[in-house]
C-alpha cells in the first residue's frame, strides 16, 4: 500500500529507462530528489554510487553520450543510491554483446559483495543464472520448479524442464526395471547410485 517512490526497492530495468534530458548526476540523483533528500546528501551520494559502479568522472556527461555498458552502469547506480533492501534486475544486460555482458556480470557480483545487498535478477540466460547466482529459481508457466544453488539444481534437476534450463541433459525415457537399472524401449540400462531415476 506504500507509493512507489518510498519502497525499499531499486529496480533496473531491461530498457534501462534512463532520463535522455538529464546528465549522468541528475539521472542518478533523480530517486533522492523524490524522497526529498538534502542537497549535500544527494551529492554525496551520487559520488559515492559512480564511485561504486566506477564511473566517478562521468557526472556531468549527457546520458546519449555514453556507451552501453556505461549506460548499464548509470542505471544500477540510479537504483543503488538511496540504498534499497533489494535490488529488482529485470534482464538488464540482455541487449548487450556478450563480452560486455560477461564484464557487467562480474561488475554485479562485486558490487553484491560489497554491499550484501539482496538481488533479484530476472534472466533468461542460464550461463548468466549459474555465474552471478547464490540461489536460483527456476520458473515454468508462471510457477517456481524448483529454487536452491545451482549446483545442486544443475546435478538435480526436479524436472526435465529445469534440466533443459541449465544445461543439454541426456534424457532417457523408461520405466524402473529393478533396483539401478533402467528400462528404455529396446535396450535395458544399468545406472550409478547417484543417477536420480524418475
Amino acid at each position: 500500500g506504500r507509493p512507489a517512490h518510498t519502497r525499499e526497492l531499486g529496480v533496473v530495468f531491461q530498457s534501462l529507462a534512463l532520463f535522455p534530458h538529464l546528465s549522468v548526476g541528475d539521472n542518478v540523483a533523480f530517486p533522492l530528489r523524490m524522497r526529498r533528500v538534502g542537497r549535500k546528501e544527494i551529492t554525496r551520494r551520487v559520488t559515492a554510487a559512480l564511485d561504486l559502479v566506477q564511473l566517478p568522472d562521468l557526472q556531468h556527461r549527457a546520458v546519449s553520450e555514453l556507451s552501453g555498458g556505461q549506460s548499464q552502469r548509470v542505471a544500477l547506480a540510479r537504483a543503488l543510491v538511496y540504498e534499497p533492501r533489494i535490488l529488482l534486475l529485470d534482464e538488464p544486460l540482455s541487449a548487450l554483446d556478450r563480452r560486455l555482458r560477461e564484464s557487467m556480470q562480474l561488475e554485479l557480483t562485486r558490487i553484491h559483495r560489497e554491499l550484501g545487498v539482496t538481488i533479484v535478477n530476472v534472466t533468461h540466460d542460464q550461463r548468466e543464472a549459474l555465474m552471478v547466482s547464490d540461489r536460483i529459481a527456476v520458473m515454468d508457466a508462471g510457477r517456481i520448479v524448483q529454487c536452491g544453488p545451482g549446483t545442486d539444481l544443475y546435478a538435480n534437476p526436479a524436472t526435465t524442464f529445469v534440466a533443459g534450463f541449465l544445461g543439454d541433459p541426456l534424457l532417457l525415457e523408461g520405466s524402473i526395471a529393478t533396483a539401478g537399472t533402467l528400462q528404455c524401449p529396446g535396450v535395458a540400462v544399468t545406472v550409478g547410485p547417484s543417477v536420480p531415476l524418475g
